[in-house]
């Protein structure tokens, strides 16, 4: 395989770009337009053919750790590898995903909910994207009592690597209002997801009759 210094410059990615366009290269060029360059002793070329043949397997998903195991690769590359990935799947992937951008949004993944006799404490994972992961219950508990352990509430949105949370519950004596434990579960959930790396959005309160967002009243 011949080193980028020797291709001929209107051949090289970046040339190539400007003057026929990003569709013209091969899944490799593009990667070697992104790289920029390679390493001593690993020309950009082969750690772009390296990287090609990783994101070659569609059936798993590509990670930063996966790309930074290469030869040639640091964390920066790394980083910008895995991060164009990221924005072309958010731009470009057909839309499917629940995306979340307001209280209302939520809804329909709940509405089952409403009408329970007891509580139940929901919690919604969310990429960075603002797109729904999973929807687990957490805890189910007796008419109006629920109790709630941070640990429970963010294992599964650690092995979902989310980067957000909603947390929802419904109250079957029909009232909107937080009560105190309510309050108080939020805040320990806050500062625990702070400390995790995963924003709490919100608490939701359902019932059968309406909705009540935690943010939207300043309670998170």
């Amino acid at each position: 395989m011949k080193k980028m210094k020797d291709v001929p410059e209107h051949d090289r990615p970046r040339e190539k770009i400007a003057k026929k366009g990003v569709t013209s290269l091969t899944d490799t060029e593009l990667i070697e337009a992104i790289l920029g360059r390679g390493v001593q002793n690993r020309d950009v070329r082969m750690i772009a053919r390296d990287i090609a043949a990783k994101l070659g397997d569609r059936t798993r998903e590509t990670r930063y750790d996966d790309v930074l195991a290469i030869g040639g690769i640091g964390p920066t590359k790394a980083a910008q590898i895995v991060a164009c990935l990221e924005l072309g799947r958010r731009r470009y992937e057909p839309t499917g995903s629940v995306k979340i951008q307001k209280p209302e949004d939520i809804l329909p993944l709940v509405d089952t909910y409403r009408e329970k006799p007891q509580e139940y404490f929901i919690c919604i994972s969310l990429s960075g994207a603002g797109e729904v992961i999973s929807t687990r219950v957490i805890t189910i508990g007796i008419l109006n009592h629920s109790l709630v352990h941070p640990r429970e509430v963010f294992a599964g949105a650690i092995t979902d690597r989310a980067a957000s949370v909603i947390c929802v519950h419904n109250h079957p004596s029909g009232s909107l209002e937080a009560s105190t434990q309510d309050i108080a579960i939020t805040r320990q959930l806050q500062d625990a997801g702070a400390l995790l790396g995963i924003q709490l959005l919100d608490h939701i309160i359902i019932t059968k009759t309406g909705f009540s967002s935690m943010k939207e009243k300043g309670l998170v």
